[in-house]
């Protein structure tokens, strides 16, 4: 029984993969000029389906609009019935209807036609009369559904589903639509909040910064740290550059290393125990810049300076965890 499951899987898969790769053979004039008529509009791309025609439509239409193609769905049977209204001169329309015979879609056609909207049909019937009544026509026919009754729509919406991505992207392309874009109409996601989020926006400032001069005593130093609560200390010269910085790590091995000799390691200067070139970044860069950096380096703080070299801010990562970037 379970090899009977799997193959019926296998078949399924294989018979889905066809019909994409089906349509690459076609792709010709016709679906430049459907990517240029979305291109030119300056309105939105309608996107209208019946059945589960209309779910792959709804599909389609939202990647549009997170691509930078400004798009909604309109369900044909809402359009007879007032919803036509949302749709302006300056918008084109692109049909979806496996047989081009579906009667809802038929029934808003004169409308459409009579607002003189380009019209762009997905069709597996390039003969049909929607087609005909359309000025571009993307053929995206298969030869048999997965489905073993040849009856549930299976092969026919993923094929019309993979030519609606690639239209999408395809627009994306010829809009020069970048990550930043996208994140702009994502900025609730957490790839929105990487390419929004900037290091100045999350990074600590003024008093909240611990600074300790490289001849400051160890035990103030370790006041420092634990007065800002930051797990680390930059260090300055006396012109106020910054010229190293003591993590936890660098106390522990600091005192580690001198727990056999006489002195007081509390009296040493902060510049025997610092390490130096910390890493640093400017505060305009991206928080997914600033992860990148960390993750790199197997560290959890950055340290953001001017042009001038002077401390605008400290980053941890607990800070970019606590905003959702990580």
């Amino acid at each position: 029984m379970s090899n009977e499951i799997l193959e019926e899987g296998i078949r399924v898969l294989r018979i889905e993969s066809e019909a994409i790769a089906g349509l690459i053979k076609r792709l010709d004039q016709r679906f430049v000029d459907a990517v240029m008529l979305c291109c030119a509009c300056e309105g939105h791309v309608v996107v209208i389906g019946m059945g589960k025609s209309g779910l792959i439509g709804k599909k389609i239409s939202a990647t549009f609009a997170s691509t930078g193609t400004p798009a909604f769905f309109m369900h044909p049977s809402e359009g007879i019935h007032g919803d036509l209204g949302m749709i302006s001169k300056n918008d084109i329309v692109l049909m979806i209807s496996n047989s081009g015979e579906t009667e809802e879609i038929l029934r808003i056609l004169p409308s459409l036609k009579r607002l003189a909207l380009k019209l762009i049909t997905l069709t597996g019937n390039i003969k049909s009369t929607l087609a005909k009544q359309s000025h571009v026509v993307l053929d995206v026919s298969v030869d048999e559904e997965a489905c073993s009754l040849g009856l549930a729509p299976t092969a026919s919406t993923t094929a019309t589903l993979a030519m609606g991505d690639a239209l999408a992207v395809a627009l994306l392309e010829k809009r020069g639509f970048r990550k930043e874009d996208f994140a702009s109409f994502h900025p609730g996601g957490s790839l929105g909040r990487n390419l929004l989020l900037k290091v100045e926006d999350v990074m600590h400032k003024g008093v909240a910064i611990p600074k300790v001069f490289e001849n400051t005593p160890m035990n103030e130093v370790v006041l420092e740290m634990t007065e800002k609560k930051l797990g680390m200390t930059t260090v300055l010269d006396a012109e106020n550059k910054l010229i190293g910085i003591i993590t936890d790590g660098d106390l522990r091995r600091f005192f580690k290393s001198g727990a056999q000799e006489s002195k007081n390691l509390f009296s040493e200067p902060a510049k025997t125990a610092m390490s130096l070139q910390p890493k640093m970044i400017q505060k305009d860069a991206l928080a997914a810049e600033a992860i990148h950096m960390m993750e790199s380096s197997a560290i959890t703080v950055l340290i953001s300076v001017d042009a001038r070299g002077d401390i605008d801010g400290i980053l941890h990562m607990h800070d970019l965890i606590k905003k959702g970037a990580l």
